[in-house]
């Protein structure tokens, strides 16, 4: 069996580069380090690094229970040190009394400064105050360029690491039956809508696994993959627990409170 039957198609770039940097680590004692990478890329490298080998892996995000992570991977026998993964963290000032600002306005106006996704890491609201994981090689760039989220002018400030918010992420367990994995059946089920209202959504680009957009009904999905539906939150299929006596999947999964 090729360690490419472990992986969708569409991950076997990831796949090729992780076999790079790690045989680079071994034979040649190299130090890789990658863009803020969402969950399932960080599980990739997990897979592929492992830990019975002479390299090793270990992600870093600034914020406690951050969900994008730099990764570095390098030769086993190194301990690296947290600034090595080159993240710095940003604070966002702006006159609260007269504006409020949500996530996706941050990310927008993050986004409009024409670099990759790859360079910025968490976005953390805490009642007025938000924060921001960034690539230490754009942090200047940003601070010169970021002037303005939605219509609320803003600045930028470094936060010390006892000053970094702490993210509270909930989620409630749930348990049922579906007929397929198909991911329309899956959403259905994990966020109590209709097939007939679920379609049109994931046809529309709504709807994202592992962090990417889906556009097909019938995309078929596995435990562990992460959903999330503009307008009716996030989920997780935590575990599929094999048939029921309706020749149904029992599946555990989670959505976030």
């Amino acid at each position: 069996m090729s360690i490419y039957d472990h992986f969708r198609a569409e991950e076997a770039v990831l796949v090729d580069q992780a076999l790079e940097w790690k045989e680079a680590a071994e034979q040649y004692h190299k130090m890789k380090l990658t863009d803020f990478l969402d969950p399932r890329e960080q599980q990739i490298l997990s897979v592929i690094i492992g830990s019975q080998s002479d390299a090793a892996v270990q992600f870093f995000g600034a914020f406690e229970q951050a969900e994008r992570k730099r990764a570095l991977i390098y030769p086993s026998y190194i301990q690296p040190e947290p600034q090595e993964f080159q993240v710095e963290t940003l604070e966002i000032s702006y006159a609260s009394k007269f504006h409020t600002i949500e996530h996706r306005q941050v990310l927008g106006a993050l986004m409009s400064l024409g670099m990759k996704r790859g360079k910025y890491g968490d976005i953390v609201l805490q009642q007025e105050r938000i924060q921001l994981a960034v690539a230490q090689e754009v942090t200047e760039y940003i601070r010169l360029n970021l002037q303005a989220v939605g219509k609320a002018n803003i600045s930028l400030s470094p936060v010390s690491s006892e000053n970094i918010l702490h993210q509270q992420e909930e989620w409630l367990e749930k348990s049922g039956t579906v007929s397929s994995m198909r991911l329309d059946v899956l959403i259905a089920e994990i966020f109590n809508l209709s097939r007939q209202k679920v379609s049109p959504l994931i046809k529309n680009g709504l709807v994202k696994v592992n962090w990417k957009v889906v556009e097909q009904p019938a995309y078929e999905c596995y435990a562990g993959d992460a959903f999330s539906v503009r307008g009716y939150g996030r989920g997780k299929l935590l575990s599929v627990d094999g048939k029921s006596k309706r020749d149904k999947w029992r599946i555990l999964y989670g959505l976030r409170k």
